[in-house]
């Protein structure tokens, strides 16, 4: 296999132009994930073979366990794939992987917010505060250029933490596990995300890793997104 795509120099290290080159092209990939990601969940909540599918994964609380657990088997292996350091195909094969998966396990809750508002007003609003906040913390990332991987630890514990209120939520009928404060806490939690991901853009990848610095980014803007729109579905119930 080819060595070709190898880089030994994180981008830190990197010549200006060189650094510039890697955070345009990360941006522009992260862009091209959310198109087609609201491409894909605008012709899936138009198919009949989808709407059915979504009924299917939220049909009882098992149900979305296994979902869950085959969404976390997808994430991972999209991951590994995206850091590929031997071969472009199998970066992009790992981000295309990862945006279809993630299509796949919003069409039951883009489904609920279409109902509930009709006219798209509630996934709107959800996206644009969303967009807000993750401009925000990548502006204030980027103004300060602060380092911000010692979130890792948080983020790592964090999430086994949040995993498992979900899956507790799921099994004992707990409730709490999706509800308006879990949801705060949630965005919290990717907004936290958000920053430890522009902070590896600025500070930690290689030059050659755009594809998988795409990805965690996407990956924090759609756990953001879930939770917003979480909220605010919430908020319009009341």
């Amino acid at each position: 296999m080819s060595h070709a795509y190898a880089n030994p120099y994180v981008v830190a290290a990197a010549a200006p132009s060189v650094r510039a080159e890697f955070i345009r092209r990360t941006y522009a990939h992260l862009a091209l994930a959310i198109l087609a990601f609201a491409g894909l969940e605008a012709f899936l909540l138009q198919t009949d073979w989808a709407v059915a599918l979504a009924g299917k994964m939220m049909g009882n609380r098992m149900g979305w366990l296994l979902v869950l657990g085959a969404w976390m088997f997808v994430s991972w292996l999209a991951q590994s794939w995206a850091h590929s350091a031997t071969s472009r195909g199998a970066q992009y094969a790992g981000l295309a992987l990862f945006v279809a998966g993630e299509a796949i396990l919003f069409l039951p809750l883009l489904l609920l917010a279409s109902r509930l508002a009709p006219d798209g007003a509630i996934i709107k609003k959800a996206a644009a505060f969303t967009g807000v906040l993750f401009v925000a913390l990548t502006a204030g990332a980027f103004l300060t250029r602060k380092d911000f991987s010692f979130l890792g630890g948080f983020l790592r514990i964090g999430g086994f933490v949040a995993m498992g209120i979900i899956v507790l939520s799921l099994v004992f009928n707990f409730g709490f596990g999706f509800g308006t404060l879990f949801a705060g806490a949630m965005i919290l939690f990717a907004a936290i995300a958000v920053l430890y991901d522009t902070s590896n853009v600025i500070h930690h990848y290689r030059t050659d890793q755009y594809v998988a610095a795409s990805l965690g980014l996407f990956a924090s803007v759609a756990l953001m997104f879930w939770y917003i729109l979480r909220l605010v579905m919430s908020m319009n119930r009341d």
